[in-house]
């Protein structure tokens, strides 16, 4: 038991440093995937800090050449496959609860992206106020990849980027760079890797919670990088003309549209539903066959079921929002955020 217990903490990596605390997901080799252990850990921590007076700031990396590739959800398809799909419905209600709290914290998070933040990666990260990209930065959203859509509260922070480029990145998948994030607004600063060391000892002698003295000491090492000639940002008004229609597509760009009118808890409560609907698998398989494709057999060739969008009725589309037809199901309940605690860049997500 108690080597079980040392590696679920191996996982993360907990630095003091005075009034600072520096998580680092600590699964190189996984790309520091999340797995369940991983994301109560971060959540056990970050609960506790948020109460605790002693710190006043979060920083958040990943070791080796990834911040956080995305949840495990091959580990999540193996559970499941013991024929329980509630198993991976808690993996999503465990993480959904992480993104919540991370979202509405009151004290400033300073995610250090340097590195691949895909999928779960985003939704642990993006969510904080402080969102420090590199050259080595590679963002994307692949779920749809999988047979899955966009989470982690991402028809939240999507749905407020400039133009349609959020719908665009929800239905391609498309990888953005460290400049690119930048110009989007996914990420507040952009500091090239080499002067990361420094950013972190300075961050290290923080002693506030003041959002404007933190910005003030990453600006200290922050470029604004050019944008290369072939971004697909420079084509935004391209993406504008081609997302904006109303098409088969809608299907799942009306997710991140609709999260323009919502906070970050409704976003997650809907996307909960959602997922959950994939995990049971009532509707659709599409999913597994996915993990099949990409992650297991990794043959890139999944076989979805209908083959075609246009042959997916509506009817089956609603039942996604629907709540789920089973005993002990419940919609996702999210911890209480007191707002008189809470800075107004946070109340603003409310």
């Amino acid at each position: 038991m108690a080597s079980s217990v040392s590696s679920q903490q191996d996982q993360v990596l907990v630095e003091a440093s005075s009034f600072v605390r520096i998580l680092t997901l600590n699964r190189p080799k996984q790309l520091n995937a999340l797995s369940f252990q991983m994301i109560s850990r971060l959540l056990e921590h970050v609960v506790a800090y948020e109460e605790d007076p002693n710190v006043k700031l979060l920083i958040l990396k990943g070791k080796g050449r990834a911040f956080c590739a995305g949840g495990d959800v091959a580990g999540v398809v193996r559970d499941i496959s013991t024929g329980d799909w509630r198993a991976g419905a808690n993996f999503f209600l465990k993480e959904f609860t992480l993104n919540y709290i991370m979202a509405t914290y009151s004290k400033p998070q300073v995610s250090i992206l340097n590195g691949i933040v895909m999928g779960g990666g985003a939704g642990v990260s993006l969510h904080g106020r402080f969102r420090v990209a590199t050259e080595n930065s590679v963002f994307a959203m692949p779920e749809t990849a999988l047979g899955l859509f966009p989470d982690v509260g991402a028809s939240f922070f999507l749905s407020r980027l400039p133009g349609f480029f959020g719908e665009y990145l929800g239905l391609t998948g498309s990888k953005l760079d460290g400049a690119e994030m930048l110009a989007c607004g996914l990420a507040t600063h952009f500091v090239p890797s080499a002067k990361l060391p420094m950013l972190e000892a300075a961050l290290c002698h923080v002693d506030s919670s003041d959002p404007v003295i933190i910005s003030s000491i990453i600006a200290q090492y922050s470029e604004q990088p050019s944008l290369k000639e072939q971004s697909v940002y420079n084509r935004l008004d391209v993406i504008d003309r081609c997302f904006s229609g109303k098409t088969v597509e809608e299907i799942l760009s009306a997710l991140i549209r609709e999260g323009r009118l919502r906070g970050v808890g409704a976003c997650l409560v809907r996307e909960y539903r959602m997922v959950c609907h994939v995990m049971q698998g009532k509707f659709s398989k599409d999913f597994f066959e996915g993990c099949r494709a990409i992650l297991l057999d990794k043959d890139k060739n999944p076989k979805w079921e209908p083959s075609r969008l246009e042959l997916i009725p509506d009817s089956t589309v609603d039942c996604y929002f629907s709540k789920v037809n089973s005993e002990e199901w419940e919609d996702l309940k999210l911890p209480t955020r007191p707002k008189f605690n809470l800075p107004p860049y946070v109340i603003a997500k409310l």
